[in-house]
């Protein structure tokens, strides 16, 4: 029986895929921030969930030792799903937002990866499927902070494919386009907490933004579900050569090649205009 440790799974893309893996005969450690989200997994089926803050060094230490313990020191997989997207200009994200979305999109996943590596190096292969965005490589406006976590990540994990090439350890990265999750209510939450409104010089450009968080349903075209991203995780963990990059919905296939194909003057009118409506 193959083992996996993922990272977010109290719901969105981390929980389907935990669900999905553990239908196929995975044996899922499926980890959430909070403990009622664990209890919750726990009682659907999800017997091995765990709780696992990445914003805190000694709580993924304490879920790896854990996974450790049960497993007999053995892991097949790690997916590093965990994150959310701080909203907002660059100018009017404070430090300490910033510091928080790269503790818990960046820091967090790295240090995860660094105690799998570790396993992985001893038993000779592994997988690490690591969930970026087409913000990873397509800058929109009004994301900056999320945008860099996601630029940070695929750094990372293409520095560590090289460095990991010919051990039996592959490195993927999802990028996904829109998702329906509960992602946009997050970012609302984060909103809130950290950008000054009032205050800002984009005062009344942020109404396009909270009307695009508020709003029910799909908020964008070409959303994808869940479940099905979640089926492109499980490609991506089960594959026999997995790939490096793994795009997701439309819009993620169509900037990638428009990133390579476009001058920069032109990919930014068209990356402004993807999100007409929320903000000059």
């Amino acid at each position: 029986m193959k083992t996996i440790l993922i990272t977010g799974c109290s719901s969105g893309i981390g929980y389907d895929t935990a669900k999905q893996l553990h239908q196929a005969g995975w044996r899922v450690f499926a980890s959430c921030r909070n403990m009622d989200d664990v209890e919750r997994l726990r009682a659907e089926g999800l017997i091995d969930a765990l709780q696992l803050d990445v914003a805190d060094s000694s709580s993924i230490r304490s879920a790896f030792d854990a996974v450790m313990q049960q497993t007999g020191g053995a892991l097949d997989a790690l997916f590093c799903n965990a994150g959310y997207g701080q909203v907002g200009a660059v100018e009017d994200v404070p430090r300490q937002a910033l510091r928080e979305q790269f503790e818990t999109n960046v820091f967090g996943a790295w240090e995860c990866i660094t105690l799998a590596m570790k396993v992985f190096r001893r038993q000779g292969h592994g997988r690490i499927l690591v969930n970026s965005s087409i913000l990873g490589f397509a800058a929109m406006p009004w994301r900056g902070a999320y945008n860099s976590t996601k630029f940070a990540l695929e750094g990372m994990c293409d520095t560590l494919r090289h460095e990991t090439h010919g051990s039996g350890i592959f490195v993927s990265l999802v990028e996904p386009g829109p998702i329906a999750t509960r992602f946009r209510q997050n970012a609302l939450k984060k909103l809130h907490e950290h950008i000054d409104i009032a205050s800002s010089v984009h005062a009344a450009n942020y109404r396009f933004q909270l009307n695009r968080l508020e709003q029910e349903g799909d908020a964008a075209p070409f959303t994808m579900s869940s479940p099905d991203c979640a089926k492109i995780c499980v490609r991506a963990l089960t594959a026999e050569k997995p790939k490096a990059r793994y795009l997701v919905t439309f819009p993620t296939v169509l900037f990638w090649y428009l990133k390579r194909l476009l001058p920069t003057v032109l990919l930014d009118r068209l990356q402004r205009s993807a999100v007409e409506g929320q903000g000059k």
